[in-house]
């Protein structure tokens, strides 16, 4: 048929595709227009759809206001990021993390803080009580996980442990029992021990807590006590020197982690310059070279916090999730400081530990 031809056709049934009268090259036009068309809204459909399917993922941004410095924070951080891994996440593919460490200077926690949320983070993450605080003053919207944080709700963090009921949860590390425990330990490795200094910070909120824990225990072990206040480096060198000239026979060290963490190296070198058995209540002083620690496992709690990340991610709120007390315990002795104090332990403690650095 010529195209002279089917225009007439077109033209006598325009409008009139179901009609008796068109003729059947007419409707099979019509059917080709109307399958073009329909081929047509197909391909936007489908065009679009590939569109968005191809728009980019929002990777999740946390924000960790940690303690004094990387280094002193690495078994924390592998802890963390191990949690991470277990759950799915990879750093730098699927989750960014915001570093931020006080470096030894607690005024500065305020402005890291206020730092993370400008950056618009997802969730903070929070290594000890004054960095909760400060993430605390900074915001009241933005989900925070604390860890290492001795007593969350008379520290005023949150309502309850069952019920958080605001912008804060995580996990709690008080165990102030533990004090009297360590005590116990110190009196079976050096079975004649009579007198103890206690290295504390009365600025920590549990301080107080912790010291009625070690002096019921003292009472029990017929101990007498020196307690030292330790609130920054320059008081280290001080508790030692006034440890001596009480003729403490040990130490036991609950000095708070922010300054006991910067310090480190001042510690375990006085430590040995005056020949005193000291016992921690956390490992990495011991990792570092210290005599002995009994606590709370911090590599497990910090593992943990990857938790609470994945939960808040899937859409859960810190309000509704409640704080977890310590589950997991560790008691480690390094064989090396031993050694440098001349001090022998005793077979039958020996064998408790978890951990035996030689």
């Amino acid at each position: 048929m010529h195209e002279k031809s089917w225009l007439r056709i077109l033209n006598s049934c325009s409008g009139n595709r179901k009609s008796k009268t068109c003729p059947e090259p007419c409707r099979r036009i019509q059917n080709l227009k109307w399958a073009g068309i329909f081929a047509i809204a197909l391909t936007f459909a489908i065009g679009g759809a590939v569109a968005l399917a191809q728009q980019p993922t929002k990777i999740p941004r946390i924000g960790y206001l940690g303690g004094n410095s990387p280094s002193d924070s690495a078994r924390s951080i592998e802890a963390f990021r191990l949690g991470l891994r277990e759950l799915g996440y990879v750093e730098g593919k699927n989750i960014v993390i915001e570093w931020r460490h006080h470096e030894g200077k607690l005024d500065r926690l305020p402005a890291l803080a206020a730092e993370l949320v400008r950056l618009k983070v997802d969730i903070i993450i929070t290594v000890g009580a004054p960095a909760a605080r400060a993430a605390k003053e900074a915001t009241v919207t933005i989900p925070i996980v604390m860890r290492n944080v001795g007593d969350p709700v008379g520290s005023g963090f949150v309502a309850s442990l069952a019920r958080p009921g605001g912008n804060i949860t995580g996990l709690s590390s008080l165990a102030p029992e533990l004090s009297g425990k360590r005590l116990e330990i110190l009196k079976e490795v050096v079975p004649r021990l009579s007198r103890v200094a206690v290295f504390g910070t009365s600025t920590n909120p549990d301080n107080a807590q912790i010291l009625r824990e070690v002096e019921l225990a003292a009472k029990a072990l017929k101990v007498k006590l020196q307690y030292l206040d330790v609130l920054d480096r320059k008081d280290i060198e001080t508790a030692f020197r006034a440890a001596g000239k009480g003729r403490a026979e040990a130490v036991l060290m609950i000095v708070a982690g922010a300054v006991a963490g910067g310090n480190q190296t001042q510690i375990l070198e006085l430590a040995v310059k005056n020949r005193l058995p000291v016992i921690y209540s956390g490992g990495g002083l011991v990792e570092a070279g210290g005599l002995m620690s009994y606590g709370v496992h911090q590599y497990d709690l910090d593992r943990r916090v990857a938790t609470y990340v994945d939960k808040i991610l899937k859409g859960r709120t810190p309000a509704d999730l409640p704080v977890e007390q310590p589950m997991k315990f560790e008691f480690i002795i390094n064989l090396k400081a031993a050694k440098q104090i001349g001090l022998t332990i005793p077979p039958n403690v020996l064998v408790r530990a978890d951990k035996v650095i030689r």
